[in-house]
């Protein structure tokens, strides 16, 4: 035999004796890899790499922005995760929840369980907090996983959020959650089509709690669906977190009505899913008649972000822009429409001057820089079209009928914002409730011609609205009750 074919047979000798060995040392080897893999990705195991260790090390990274110690520039810290949160940053969203609970000592003076809640609930239903990204296919080690731990440390943040959220809701009444919901509902509001469709998948039950995908893990153990084992999971899966998942109660109306004023936005994907609600159930497209007309009376919960809350250190924020051509154009509008004195007697209510200006060039910068302090929005000498419609609604919604009345007229005309019928109609009443006059007469206009979905036609309201105007002492309806009385008495003299 020649040496080369003496080491095969000897190599061939050796493999066979060792065989049985080598392959157990090579299935162990396999078997501890796909443990390894299966231990750090959420599939397969049930188990995420996070619930093995500390809560430091699993949270997502902050820039060094938003972890300094910002004692003496807190204001400016917040209003600029502010300006992130409203535009749809989820970490932005997250920080503010975090702030507002005060889980940092130095963010005591901020405490405020309500605005806290509002953010955590906006991260929540921010799709950049559950949408898979850098996955890839592992075979059957473990499925679908992270190529880094990017997915993995928001499903963290995602799940630590559930938990704080839901032990806050827990803590406060019914009246304390309809106003983390009304922000909610508002925020997102302000977001156009993306914004509504949000809030569809929030009141669709085919939905996770916060408008995830149904089998999303997080959802699911918010549900209490989860598949991890031990008892404190056991228990957690009978009872998920109750308060988290009933901010939004599931109506099959409402989500169509959001679905319905996202497509009103222009948006196309907007129309392409509201058709796609309507086929998901059989009964889904039944709704379409009565939503339109909802729609129509639909308004958001405010103006914009409620000054008068949160009342604790929280600096008040003006986040929401105006956006898109009717915006820019009703705008252009308060420079030549508008008399500047309603702009100024609402200065004036809100304290910011002693008398009523009649011009802009009568404001000092004093002025208008305490102004521009309240809205949050940036210093400067002069007082923007912007900022003069705030300064009305700001007037309004504290309390001032002059102010209402003036904001009611602008909606209908469409002088400051896109005409919205709805929103005048909301303020001609709360200043009529206030006593005004010109508002009864105004809304006995409505209830006289019938305003589609937002008044209907009501002739015998309508008259009392008049007469009531009349006796409050308003010119024209005066000179019409009279007109009326005078008919009357002819057409009795007759007879």
């Amino acid at each position: 035999m020649v040496e080369g074919e003496a080491n095969k047979t000897d190599r061939g000798r050796f493999n066979r004796s060792r065989g049985p060995v080598a392959i157990a040392a090579l299935a162990g080897i396999l078997a501890l890899t796909a443990f390894g893999m299966v231990s750090c990705g959420d599939r397969g195991s049930g188990m995420r790499f996070w619930q093995r260790a500390d809560a430091s090390s699993n949270a997502c990274p902050r820039p060094a922005s938003l972890t300094g110690s910002e004692f003496n520039a807190q204001e400016t810290g917040l209003r600029a995760l502010r300006r992130a949160a409203f535009r749809g940053d989820f970490f932005a969203q997250l920080e503010l929840g975090s702030r507002y609970a005060a889980v940092r000592a130095t963010d005591k003076n901020i405490e405020d369980p309500i605005e806290s809640a509002t953010w955590y609930a906006m991260a929540l239903a921010n799709d950049e907090g559950y949408a898979p990204i850098n996955r890839v296919d592992r075979g059957g080690f473990g499925g679908w996983r992270p190529l880094s731990k990017y997915d993995d440390c928001r499903a963290f943040e995602r799940h630590t959020a559930y938990q704080r959220l839901d032990r806050q809701l827990g803590q406060m009444t019914r009246e304390e959650q309809e106003a983390v919901r009304d922000r909610v509902v508002y925020v997102l509001s302000t977001q156009d089509a993306e914004g509504f469709r949000t809030l569809a998948r929030l009141h669709d039950g085919l939905y996770g709690p916060f408008g995830e995908p149904e089998d999303n893990r997080e959802a699911r153990e918010a549900w209490g669906r989860n598949s991890g084992g031990g008892a404190e999971n056991r228990d957690r899966r009978r009872r998920g977190y109750l308060a988290a998942t009933s901010l939004f109660p599931r109506n099959d109306v409402d989500a169509y009505l959001y679905n319905y004023l996202a497509v009103q936005t222009g948006d196309v994907g907007a129309y392409v899913l509201m058709k796609d609600f309507e086929r998901s159930a059989p009964s889904r497209d039944q709704y379409s008649r009565f939503v339109e007309a909802k729609a129509r009376q639909w308004t958001p919960p405010f103006e914009f972000y409620p000054n008068e809350a949160p009342a604790s250190g929280v600096p008040f924020s003006d986040e929401s822009r105006p956006r898109g051509d009717a915006y820019e154009y009703a705008l252009t509008r308060m420079g030549t429409e508008l008399p500047f004195i309603h702009v100024g007697r609402a200065l004036r209510y809100l304290g910011i001057t002693d008398t009523a200006p009649t011009r802009p060039e009568d404001l000092s910068k004093r002025q208008i820089e305490t102004l521009e302090a309240m809205l949050g929005h940036p210093m400067e000498s002069r007082l923007s079209y912007l900022e003069r419609v705030r300064a009305i609604q700001l007037a309004a919604v504290n309390g001032s009928s002059e102010a209402q009345l003036v904001l009611a007229v602008m909606y209908a005309e469409g002088i400051g914002l896109p005409p919205d019928y709805a929103r005048a109609f909301k303020w001609f009443d709360e200043a009529a409730r206030q006593g005004s006059p010109e508002a009864k007469f105004a809304m006995s206009s409505y209830f006289a011609l019938g305003v589609s979905g937002v008044a209907d036609q009501d002739k015998a309201q309508a008259v009392a609205l008049r007469i009531d105007s009349a006796l409050s002492g308003f010119g024209p309806s005066a000179a019409r009750l009279q007109a009326v009385l005078a008919q009357v008495s002819r057409s009795q003299q007759r007879r």
